[in-house]
């Protein structure tokens, strides 16, 4: 995934940070699907953390391979004079966007598994209410049953988010370093 993208020698020199932030989502989005457990990503800010993380990524390491006033200087493409205030700062929000992208797609994404199997547990519970506890038990097989199946589907999402962010982290970070305006 990384050299591909970044080259052979720049990538080595980045593949222990991406496989740390890979085999880090990978590993907490499992533990999190284990019973009586949490998934860190589920909160924003263990997302918005990681996505920090990304952000100075791309500042430090742009700056640090193109230098300081290159790295801001080629964060606008060639516009005309009367364009580059408003350039910057619509350049300056999408440097900041993508990384926020990366946030929210992972907490999201994770979250939203979570709430759908929440929601096929609690139908038992509503069955219950609604219409009488032998409702609910006599439901309950069902609801339990697509609760394990989306716990599944979770299984594979949580290793796809962890593939997903480290992809986007390095395709992100390699842009900073490598402006193809």
């Amino acid at each position: 995934v990384v050299c591909p993208v970044m080259g052979k020698d720049l990538g080595t020199r980045f593949l222990p940070y991406f496989l740390a932030i890979f085999f880090f989502i990978l590993f907490i989005n499992l533990m999190g699907l284990i019973p009586h457990s949490a998934t860190a990503t589920t909160s924003i800010w263990i997302t918005g953390a990681l996505a920090a993380i990304t952000l100075a990524m791309m500042i430090v390491g742009g700056m640090i391979v193109q230098g300081p006033v290159a790295f801001w200087k080629n964060l606008v493409p060639h516009v005309p004079l009367a364009m580059w205030p408003l350039m910057f700062v619509v350049e300056l929000a999408g440097l900041v966007v993508k990384p926020f992208a990366l946030m929210i797609r992972l907490f999201a994404t994770i979250s939203g598994g979570h709430m759908v199997v929440l929601s096929f547990m609690g139908l038992i519970f509503f069955f219950g209410a609604q219409f009488s506890p032998a409702a609910g038990w006599a439901s309950a097989p069902l609801w339990v049953g697509f609760g394990v199946f989306i716990m599944i589907i979770e299984a594979f999402v949580a290793m796809l988010q962890a593939f997903i962010f480290t992809q986007l982290s390095v395709i992100f970070v390699n842009a900073s370093l490598h402006p193809e305006h």
